[in-house]
């Protein structure tokens, strides 16, 4: 019978060892090569034990349930070239926390399968694309190439600091992917961020103390470095001033509290200035701010000298 011609065991455990790597699909070409015929995949289907999830590509056992699992079908079906790419390889990254859809992928050729969205893979290096929880994705640099010019400007830096601190993004990286794709609309967003000379920060309040100096002309302060043996916000090193910026969800419970007192008096010690400023003060009257912290700088370069 040319329905029960594939229930061979080895061929039912090849199609379940393929599909347990592309989290539970399998394409047509697959299921080809593992010894099934047309018609064999075809019972599959009106048996339920295949479902079809686009043209050429199946679920084993069950339709796909999870976005992973979506995703992992979509890139099987866009061919064996093809990258998850843009806001869904953002996703995949860790990035976002969100999937939206439709799913998008990078393709070689002119590839268009329903409920995707395609884009074409021009000049992709090998460098450019990788493999995360066993699905082929652009990497985190180009992720971030393709995705900028959608992001407003904070989140984009946001994105590539916590890039940078979990490992995924070098300073290389970025600036490898703004230099071979200098017309992208993206590369000049990605540029600026290729040539920081500073730590990566932790939050989204570190990034706007570093606007906040780059606005009023301050020198551009360290951050998360590590000054008589803690690890600080900010440091104006010529001045020898440390800047903490203080959220209260960092700093409202009594141990904070009393080990940021115990860590300034060690600095001052040393003749080394804490100084704090929150959120409140810095989003309030930033005016107000920064005429206080250039008076403050002018007070310890006098000192100094």
């Amino acid at each position: 019978m040319l329905g029960v011609v594939g229930d061979i065991p080895h061929i039912e455990g090849g199609i379940a060892t393929i599909a347990s790597r592309q989290h539970g699909n399998v394409t047509r070409v697959q299921l080809l090569a593992a010894g099934l015929g047309s018609n064999s995949i075809d019972y599959r289907v009106a048996h339920a034990r295949l479902h079809r999830v686009h043209r050429g590509v199946y679920a084993v056992g069950r339709p796909p349930v999870t976005p992973i699992e979506r995703a992992a079908a979509a890139v099987l079906a866009c061919g064996p070239r093809a990258a998850l790419s843009r806001g869904s390889a953002m996703t995949l990254w860790g990035f976002w926390k969100r999937w939206e859809t439709p799913f998008e992928v990078s393709v070689v050729g002119d590839r268009r399968p329903k409920g995707i969205r395609t884009h074409r893979a021009v000049g992709l290096l090998r460098r450019d694309v990788t493999v995360q929880l066993g699905i082929a994705v652009t990497s985190p640099a180009r992720t971030l190439l393709d995705v900028a010019p959608r992001m407003p400007a904070r989140s984009l830096t946001r994105a590539v600091n916590d890039g940078r601190r979990s490992g995924l993004i070098t300073l290389e990286a970025l600036a490898d992917v703004a230099a071979r794709f200098p017309l992208h609309p993206g590369a000049p967003l990605l540029a600026p961020h290729a040539g920081a000379t500073h730590n990566a920060t932790r939050s989204g309040f570190e990034d706007d103390f570093l606007a906040f100096c780059r606005r009023f002309g301050f020198p551009t302060p360290e951050v998360n470095v590590a000054v008589a043996g803690y690890e600080v916000d900010a440091y104006f090193e010529a001045e020898r001033l440390i800047v903490e910026l203080d959220g209260y969800d960092f700093h409202s419970n009594r141990d904070s509290f009393q080990s940021d007192r115990e860590r300034d008096a060690t600095t001052l010690a040393l003749g080394i200035a804490t100084i704090r400023i929150t959120v409140e003060r810095l989003d309030g009257d930033a005016e107000r701010e920064a005429a206080r912290l250039a008076a403050i700088l002018q007070a310890r370069r006098r000192q100094a000298g």
